[in-house]
């Protein structure tokens, strides 16, 4: 009697859809490079709002969204704002949080780490002195960044610690954090 089990998902991920696009970035290389863009205006004050929708990326450019993702952002009000929206620096927290539960699940699913809980909170601390300029030695952004992490898995101790470290290691938005990036902004 075969008592082998066919398992096709793991984590809410398709298992033989991640095997196919591993495979085929093996393959061709050139499939891993993304562009992924967004678009904002001001509103008024504080107030401004970002749209999402497209990206290139496997080859071509993507056509699965008909609508735009629309952010809004805004300020507390000792910050000058009306409370529109999260402000940006809350958004990074929010992006880091996400890429990082991401990539956890995503490599824990490639080793067979079934997840049964997880849930991230992130704090950061911020010295205003610096984007006001009032202090040449504050930082203008965040100047630690903390990530607390509960996760229930079924591994060992030993394992989630490795794949943890991985995940801070290979999420994209926390490698963008945690490393100096070139960024330009030009007038147009």
């Amino acid at each position: 009697m075969n008592t082998q089990v066919n398992i096709k998902t793991r984590n809410g991920l398709d298992l033989i859809q991640m095997g196919q696009t591993v495979e085929a970035l093996k393959n061709d290389p050139g499939l891993a490079q993304f562009e992924f863009r967004a678009r904002n205006e001001w509103v008024d004050g504080g107030e401004n709002r970002s749209a999402i929708r497209g990206f290139y990326g496997a080859g071509a450019e993507d056509e699965s969204r008909h609508e735009d993702f629309v952010f809004t952002n805004g300020e507390p009000p000792v910050l000058l704002g009306n409370n529109e929206g999260a402000n940006p620096v809350e958004f990074l927290l929010h992006a880091l949080a996400g890429c990082v539960t991401t990539t956890t699940v995503l490599h824990a699913t490639a080793r067979g780490i079934t997840i049964r809980k997880l849930s991230t909170r992130l704090s950061g601390n911020i010295n205003l002195e610096g984007l006001l300029a009032l202090n040449d030695e504050a930082v203008a952004g965040y100047e630690n960044i903390r990530i607390l992490m509960d996760i229930e898995a079924d591994c060992s101790d030993e394992e989630l610690d490795d794949l943890l470290s991985f995940a801070r290691d290979h999420s994209p938005v926390c490698n963008t954090v945690c490393r100096p990036v070139p960024v330009t902004l030009e007038r147009v």
